[in-house]
């Protein structure tokens, strides 16, 4: 059986009485009731960014499991994704790097990298550019994508890499994204390899992928170099609880990637996040036998589902989602309607209702969905869609933007003006326009549409 470290060591530490002389304050004693498992680097336990004990065992656990070098974020994968793109970007710089997987060219350091990521990137990927100094190629949405999936091929990232002449030699991708739609990473890895590319790729709902049933589709099997996942998404961790996994074949030393997490991370990570994310290992090593068994019952109500007229889209094994207006309603109406039965959805918008199921949601939980949707009359199916998507001029670079001065406005009075943060909402925190765009009517039309109604931008 795996091992639990860290588990192991606060538990005792809690049954032992001690005089807790160090932080926190609660001192082990308070009214959430975890109190006294909640500690801080004292003296036999370990620290998570030069870890040589408990940590580090756990952290050894998990690798093992996932098949490659996995690393513990305390701050779920946006810490992740900034601290995988520090990798990268210094990677592909430093003469002393590995450099990229099948890189024949040269180690000249570039004074301002480039990245090329699909638009539907997380806003960490936006503080990770502003912070890192890097500029962003985008692949845009193809038409009739919502702004919160783009769909990414090999022969899109191929022909963007061609043009790019050499230019660029990082990919990033979201894959699956909010709504379940899955890349074809596999292709898309072979051809950045064949650009001398690193490919990153931000799993951050797809942490199961590696224990499916009939084989792994993580990102780190199929190709990736650099990928996070939050733990917290789909497997019985705490919130906050997330990975970072390095492909060995970038020679990477633990060193490395722990001080590029520790530039963006607290020096004082939970412990009850890193006790969920040891205890997860063990749940682990009978997971896809859980999974397998939870699989075949959510196939059997998205079945049923289907079979009343329900339109679902994506293809990722463990989320439900719904094209809501397909069914005559919208997404938001969907939502209101689960919420009357006691029923709490991940994500609604306008034109979609995404449901996030796992293996901890009893049979009854499955059981109220299906009785809640299929008890929703059809209707015509409403005719608005959502504006399609065109590429705001970029007026300023996405660093400089989010440093300027700025000033928040009513959305209506921002024709004209540049974006100094990210224009979105949370979920799924994807942004319909980023730091440095130029707002035009076509993005207002967009903010209308998803109910943005302010926006900081860059004070003139």
């Amino acid at each position: 059986m795996i091992t639990t470290p860290i588990l192991d060591f606060v538990r005792n530490y809690a049954a032992s009485g001690a005089a807790r002389l160090h932080m926190p304050g609660h001192k082990g004693a308070g009214v959430l009731g975890c109190e006294a498992l909640d500690i801080t680097e004292i003296d036999g336990a370990d620290e998570l960014y030069a870890p040589g004990g408990i940590i580090a065992e756990s952290e050894q656990n998990a690798s093992a499991l996932f098949g490659a070098d996995t690393y513990y974020s305390c701050e779920g994968s946006s810490l992740a994704i900034r601290a995988m793109l520090m990798l990268a970007l210094s990677t592909i710089a430093s003469p002393s790097g590995a450099g990229a997987p099948g890189t024949a060219g040269s180690n000249e350091a570039v004074s301002r990298p480039l990245v090329l990521a699909g638009r539907n990137a997380h806003r960490a990927f936006l503080s990770a550019a502003a912070l890192l100094d890097f500029d962003v190629a985008w692949l845009n949405p193809a038409p009739g994508d919502a702004y919160h999936s783009c769909t990414v091929t090999a022969e899109g990232v191929d022909a963007a890499l061609a043009r790019l002449n050499g230019r660029c030699r990082v990919v990033y991708l979201t894959s699956p994204d909010y709504l379940g739609h899955i890349a074809d990473i596999e292709s898309i890895a072979k051809v950045c390899r064949a650009h001398g590319a690193l490919l990153l790729v931000d799993n951050a709902h797809g942490a199961y992928l590696r224990f499916l049933p009939g084989g792994s589709r993580h990102p780190m099997d199929l190709g990736a170099d650099l990928c996070c996942d939050s733990a917290h998404k789909t497997l019985p961790a705490l919130t906050g609880a997330a990975y970072l996994h390095v492909h060995p074949r970038l020679g990477l030393s633990p060193r490395r990637v722990k001080a590029a997490l520790s530039m963006f991370g607290s020096s004082s990570p939970s412990w009850l996040i890193l006790q969920s994310l040891d205890a997860c290992n063990r749940y682990l090593e009978t997971f896809p036998e859980a999974l397998k068994a939870f699989l075949e019952k959510l196939a059997a109500l998205k079945a049923a589902l289907a079979g009343h007229g329900y339109a679902l889209v994506g293809d990722e094994p463990m989320k439900l989602t719904i094209a809501a207006r397909c069914f005559g309603y919208t997404g938001d109406a969907l939502a209101e309607i689960l919420r009357g039965r006691g029923i709490y959805s991940e994500f609604h918008d306008p034109d979609f209702l995404t449901l996030m199921p796992a293996p901890a949601n009893t049979d009854a939980d499955l059981l109220r969905v299906r009785d809640a949707l299929l008890a929703v009359p059809r209707r015509p199916a409403l005719e608005q869609r959502a504006p399609e998507y065109r590429a705001p001029f970029a007026a300023m670079g996405i660093r400089d933007a989010a440093f300027a001065p700025r000033e928040t406005l009513p959305a209506r009075a921002c024709l004209g003006r540049v974006l100094a943060a990210p224009a979105l909402s949370c979920p799924p925190c994807v942004p319909v326009a980023v730091c440095g765009e130029a707002i035009d009517e076509a993005v207002l039309e967009r903010l209308k549409y998803y109910g943005i109604e302010s926006c900081e931008v860059v004070a003139e």
